[in-house]
C-alpha cells in the first residue's frame, strides 16, 4: 500500500508463509492471500453487486452465473445477505456504516488472513455488535488480526493479544492470560488504564 508514497521508508520483515512479502512475493498473488479492512469503510462507488464482483473480474472470472455464487457466497460469509439479497444493484454508498463495513470484509476475496484496522471505531453499539458476530464466524475459516485499542473489545473477540507500544511488542500472549497476569508492568498499566 506504500509503493506509491514518496519518502516512505520500510525496515524489517514481514513474513508469510515464511517469505518476506517485501522481497520477490508477487503482488497479486500477496493480495489475494491477505484482504484490509479500514477503519473507516471505504467501499468503490458502485453498487453492492460490483463491490463483490470487482475483485473476481480482475482475476478473470467473467461467467455472469459465477459471479453471482461468488457475489451471495461473499455476502453470506460477512452476514450481510439477507439485508443486501433485495438491493444488490443498490450504491453501496448508501448503506449504513456497519453494512459498509461488513461490505469491506465480503469484498476480501476469500483471503487466507483478514487485517482489520480498528474496524468498529466509527460504529454504533448495535454496528459493532454485528462486526463482532461476523469476526466470530469468519475466524473459523481465516485468520484475522485486528488493531484496536478497546480492551473490551480486545478481550470478546481475540484469542491472542500483542500489546505494542511505540512500535515495539511488549507483550504476546493467549488473550485471557494477557488480561488476567500480564507479565510486563507497561502491559498491566495500559490494561487498567493507568496511561493511554
Amino acid at each position: 500500500m506504500n509503493d506509491l508514497v514518496e519518502g516512505c521508508r520500510i525496515t524489517g520483515e514481514v513474513l508469510l508463509d515464511g517469505e518476506d512479502i517485501y522481497g520477490n512475493m508477487d503482488v497479486n498473488l500477496l493480495r489475494r492471500r491477505v484482504g484490509m479492512v479500514f477503519q473507516k469503510p471505504n467501499p468503490f462507488p458502485m453498487s453492492i453487486y460490483d463491490n463483490i464482483a470487482f475483485g473476481p473480474r480482475t482475476h478473470g472470472i467473467r461467467s455472469k452465473a459465477k459471479l453471482d455464487e461468488i457475489v451471495e457466497e461473499s455476502l453470506r460469509d460477512a452476514a450481510i445477505w439477507d439485508e443486501t439479497k433485495d438491493v444488490l444493484k443498490k450504491s453501496a454508498l448508501a448503506m449504513s456504516g456497519g453494512q459498509q463495513q461488513r461490505l469491506c470484509i465480503a469484498i476480501a476475496v476469500k483471503p487466507q488472513i483478514l487485517l482489520m484496522d480498528e474496524p468498529a471505531a466509527s460504529l454504533d453499539p448495535v454496528a459493532t455488535m454485528q462486526l463482532e458476530e461476523t469476526m466470530f464466524e469468519l475466524k473459523e475459516d481465516y485468520s484475522i488480526i485486528i488493531v484496536t485499542h478497546n480492551m473490551q473489545q480486545a478481550v470478546r473477540i481475540s484469542d491472542y493479544t500483542a500489546f505494542f507500544l511505540l512500535g515495539e511488542v511488549i507483550e504476546y500472549s493467549e488473550t485471557e492470560k494477557m488480561f488476567s497476569t500480564p507479565q510486563d508492568k507497561r502491559t498491566e498499566d495500559y490494561i487498567t488504564g493507568r496511561f493511554g
